[in-house]
């Protein structure tokens, strides 16, 4: 697999010529790449030190409108600057783009330089180092779900988003047969991605037609979240240039199976799993009751860290593989947490909740968050679940609306405690923004229904 780029290694490239542009990139709040391209001898010069953003982005929604009321920005204050930071550790080729190579960058506070608490890399790192003061490590591992469609983004959107027809007609979940066909499509995403360096292990036909599934090897949190966020990107730019549209909506319609990004996730201490025990039952430690544990009790605490948008709570329905209940089960694709690699090295929770348009540092960091408070409570966990999760009437469900969720979000103490008064009261308000605006919205189901029959 193509490596990193080192720093002095890009200098040679630039001074060759293969290199001419530099994407220096941020993360913003819905989990997007933003930034600027630059000049790669500027780049190498000067701005690999640090370079400079308007603060609004990380304040605004997926329009790039700017919404009043958060605490740190705003009209009042002139949207000022961010410097953005490049972490030379993620520097790698972009090998879609001709001479371009992509660096992500934390965000600082102009005047003190210190992280941006509620920028997305900064909450995952606080979590990180919330581990990493128990002695622990975890290793963690995102699905990326989407739909590919037979038009391209400029026609769909010169449409009205009306004619939607996915690029095959059938379920094409492990079908070699239909894959094959989107090939010209899937082939320049598993290589290109590969040779950026991001462990690719493979795509495969998802539950419905049209829809595909990306899978990366698991690796540090920090770096799963950035694989995530590069490769939900390139997939859309590749695409593109294929002349195909792509969508990570979580339900982009009603009868049709929605798209998730499940997010597996184990601790290590010393080298040795942390949720391996070959004498206790399953092969569960201790530490991964505890943990598993802390991820049902905060279940619903999280929830809108994993499903940010009113659309994504449209997916939670029963016999669609997409969780309604807070429950665990052992390898029982119906429960919100499934355990998998039972009675091995490799044994994981996997979390079903979160949607393909979750943001992988806000989501993870959410993980590592309920589960770290698991183990500081010391919560004892249920017995598994037996059979179908959704005919379950004992278990607690999960929020089923965004506005449910967000005030679950905005009353945990535990996400206040762990995130920090500021970071949960930034994010209440992006939360509150999405559902006031869709609040506004007469849909075209209101119209048809009402129009001559109210």
């Amino acid at each position: 697999m193509a490596t990193k780029l080192s720093f002095d290694l890009l200098k040679k490239q630039i001074n060759n010529g293969e290199v001419d542009t530099v994407l220096v990139c941020l993360v913003d709040m819905q989990g997007r790449l933003m930034g600027k391209r630059l000049e790669a001898h500027y780049f190498a010069d000067s701005a690999y030190q640090e370079t400079h953003c308007c603060n609004y982005l990380l304040a605004t929604d997926l329009e790039m409108a700017t919404p009043e009321g958060y605490a740190s920005t705003g009209w009042d204050a002139g949207y000022g600057d961010y410097v953005m930071k490049p972490d030379l550790e993620t520097l790698r080729p972009v090998p879609w783009l001709e001479g371009t190579v992509m660096v992500l960058c934390d965000v600082l506070d102009h005047d003190t330089h210190l992280p941006v608490p509620h920028s997305p890399r900064a909450i995952l790192k606080a979590q990180i180092e919330r581990l990493a003061a128990l002695g622990y490590d975890a290793i963690m591992a995102t699905e990326l779900e989407f739909f590919v469609f037979e038009k391209s983004f400029d026609e769909i959107t010169k449409g009205g988003f009306c004619d939607l027809t996915p690029i095959s007609s059938y379920n094409e979940d492990y079908h070699i047969f239909q894959t094959t066909k989107e090939e010209h499509v899937m082939r320049p995403i598993r290589n290109h991605l590969y040779a950026a360096g991001i462990p690719v292990e493979g795509t495969k036909g998802e539950a419905e037609a049209g829809q595909e599934e990306l899978n990366i090897k698991y690796d540090a949190p920090l770096n799963c979240a950035d694989h995530h966020s590069i490769a939900k990107h390139a997939v859309k730019e590749i695409s593109w240039q294929q002349g195909h549209a792509v969508t990570f909506l979580p339900k982009w319609h009603k009868d049709r199976v929605g798209s998730s990004s499940h997010i597996h996730q184990s601790l290590w201490k010393d080298g040795k799993s942390a949720f391996y025990d070959k004498h206790a039952a399953h092969g569960m430690s201790q530490v991964l009751c505890q943990y598993m544990a802390g991820l049902i009790k905060y279940a619903p605490d999280v929830t809108y860290l994993l499903a940010p948008y009113v659309n994504s709570y449209k997916r939670f329905q029963k016999g669609t593989f997409a969780p309604t209940g807070t429950v665990w089960s052992i390898d029982n694709r119906t429960a919100g947490f499934r355990l998998c690699g039972e009675g091995s090295t490799a044994i994981r929770v996997e979390c079903r909740i979160g949607g393909s348009d979750l943001n992988p540092y806000l989501a993870m960091a959410a993980q590592l968050a309920a589960g770290l408070a698991g183990i500081e409570e010391q919560l004892e966990l249920p017995a598994p679940l037996q059979g179908d999760a959704y005919a379950a009437t004992n278990a607690e469900q999960l929020p089923s609306n965004l506005r449910d969720a967000m005030l679950i979000f905005n009353k945990s103490s535990m996400m206040r405690s762990a995130l920090g008064d500021a970071v949960v009261d930034h994010y209440y308000r992006c939360a509150q923004w999405e559902q006031e605006e869709f609040d506004k919205v007469v849909t075209d189901y209101e119209i048809a229904r009402g129009f001559e029959r109210a």
